[in-house]
């Protein structure tokens, strides 16, 4: 049997509650004859014999339905309970009848209503067997009567003979069939009414499943009525935009998603993805992919739109960076082929104007000329070296290396450099020695190419600020920032692309080394505005 069914047809909340109506309905009963005796015995039509063992009888009934109440408060199994109070009625009725007359009684007919409460409380069978034991009660009294043994009672043959018997059929019938009937209609009652709790419990079991299921998945989950109002917000939707169902509920839509609010709109067609830009309650720039779908209650009636919507602004940056790597997997095969077939040249041409410079003869304007062929040979040989030191990087020969010491020797290069003479160089790192296990050359390549686009940003003239930071979360960080103009914020995501630059004769291919390596390394790297007004970029190392 399933939990829910258990519950159903449990004593404690099935035959405690048809009990306790059992005992009240007796107890009505029983303050109806009460009150109906005294009418009669102050009218003075009653026989003043009969009133007082009535009294005495219905006095009993009232402590034995007291005490009964007392034990059911606490009882836990009622079947016997509830088959000893039947019993104790069937023998009221037969002594109230013992009392008013025997075959001339009036209240014959309350075994019909101890039959009918046996048939709430019992199955058919047993029903029909509290008719069978009522039958055999008043058949008893009836026959007793009619031998003339109930003279204690007052109880005489005072009716014909032939009156007996019908009397007795008449109610062994009206026992019987009250039983039968009373029986199965208790019965589909009973059915009907666990049919219905059942149908309750499954509707209940079946919102708390979804309760469940709206608060533990992972999509947000959003309701918007046919006004654009938000009606309702799940806890994934929380967590994507920082933003409660008490910050958003019964507001406009729009004021939250003014980008694809107008998607809401139930006159829109249904959407099976779609992705626009949100700022969450911290104002960071979120990408959310959301889908939509009118929703209908019960009747069909249209409840709104139910949008359905994540974060994907984790997996756009995954995949930039994949498109990224594509981009440099595309450049490295390039740079493979055209390495021989343009250095090669390259030397040849270089080589054969530095022949022509040592001739005796040469003008100087023809001189002035080579020259130029061989600086730009150079500049062309030199962009060469960048571009293959950006596609094809050399494995990194990791060891542990002291980062305070190389920032110090940084440092020291840098004052050295004429291009540094009006920068001011501050350092910060921790008291303790930081070590991390990386390439210490390419590193020391790094930290020179974004030192000089620093120093070439500021024109030679402001602050640069080196610092180690290690990260509470594990990891340490090394941070570059300048008091340059900075980088601004629309290219601020191209600029580790290659060949991309903002310099009049950079080669674009400089960040986007520094990005190769450091990406060799299992590393990340990234640039944000500094508090100096410049630049600040952050390369994030494990361990």
């Amino acid at each position: 049997m399933e939990p829910a069914d258990q519950l159903l047809f449990s004593p404690k909340t099935t035959d405690n509650r048809s009990l306790t109506w059992y005992l009240i309905c007796r107890t009505a009963v029983i303050t109806f004859l009460l009150g109906g005796a005294s009418v009669f015995y102050l009218k003075g039509t009653v026989d003043h014999g009969i009133i007082q063992p009535l009294f005495v009888l219905i006095g009993v009934s009232y402590a034995e339905a007291l005490v009964s109440a007392i034990i059911l408060k606490n009882l836990t199994k009622t079947f016997i309970f509830a088959q000893v109070q039947i019993i104790w009625d069937l023998l009221f009725v037969t002594a109230l009848i013992l009392m008013s007359g025997g075959v001339e009684s009036v209240f014959s007919f309350a075994y019909l209503l101890v039959i009918v409460w046996a048939s709430f409380l019992f199955s058919r069978r047993l029903t029909v067997l509290a008719a069978a034991s009522a039958t055999i009660l008043f058949g008893g009294i009836l026959d007793l009567q009619y031998f003339h043994y109930l003279h204690y009672f007052n109880l005489y043959r005072t009716v014909p003979d032939g009156n007996f018997f019908s009397v007795l059929f008449v109610h062994s019938v009206a026992f019987f069939l009250t039983a039968i009937l009373s029986g199965t209609l208790a019965e589909r009652w009973r059915k009907s009414e666990a049919q219905l709790q059942k149908k309750s419990i499954d509707y209940a079991e079946l919102e708390k499943m979804n309760r469940t299921i709206l608060a533990h998945i992972s999509s947000g989950l959003m309701l918007v009525n046919p006004q654009g109002r938000i009606r309702s917000f799940n806890r994934a939707a929380t967590d994507i935009t920082g933003f409660t169902l008490q910050d958003v509920y019964d507001q406009d839509a729009g004021l939250f998603f003014p980008e694809f609010a107008g998607t809401f709109s139930p006159q829109e067609k249904n959407l099976s993805r779609a992705e626009g830009r949100f700022q969450n309650k911290l104002g960071q720039n979120l990408i959310l992919g959301y889908a939509t779908t009118t929703a209908k209650g019960p009747r069909g009636e249209n409840l709104g739109t139910l949008v359905t919507f994540q974060d994907l602004t984790q997996f756009k940056k995954i995949e930039e960076d994949l498109m990224r790597a594509d981009r440099l997997a595309a450049v490295g095969r390039l740079a493979a082929g055209m390495a021989h077939e343009i250095r090669n040249p390259l030397a040849s041409i270089s080589g054969s104007v530095q022949l022509l410079m040592e001739a005796e003869h040469v003008k100087k304007d023809d001189l002035h000329l080579m020259k130029i062929v061989v600086k730009e040979a150079d500049r062309l040989n030199h962009l060469l070296t960048e571009f293959l030191t950006f596609a094809r990087p050399n494995i990194p020969v990791k060891e542990k290396t002291n980062i305070s010491e190389t920032l110090d020797e940084l440092e020291q290069m840098l004052k050295s450099d004429d291009r540094f003479d009006g920068i001011e160089i501050r350092l910060t790192k921790p008291d303790s020695e930081v070590f991390l296990s990386l390439d210490k050359g390419q590193l020391c390549q790094v930290l020179w190419n974004l030192a000089i686009n620093a120093a070439e940003a500021m024109h030679g003239r402001g602050f640069l600020l080196l610092m180690i930071d290690p990260c509470l979360e594990g990891g340490t960080q090394i941070i570059i920032e300048d008091s340059g103009p900075g980088i601004d914020d629309s290219i601020s995501e191209k600029i580790f692309e290659p060949f991309f630059s903002t310099k009049d004769h950079g080669t674009g291919l400089g960040l986007a080394a520094v990005y190769s390596i450091i990406e060799m390394h299992a590393g990340t790297v990234h640039v944000e505005r500094s508090e100096l007004g410049g630049a600040r970029f952050v390369l994030q190392f494990e361990g």
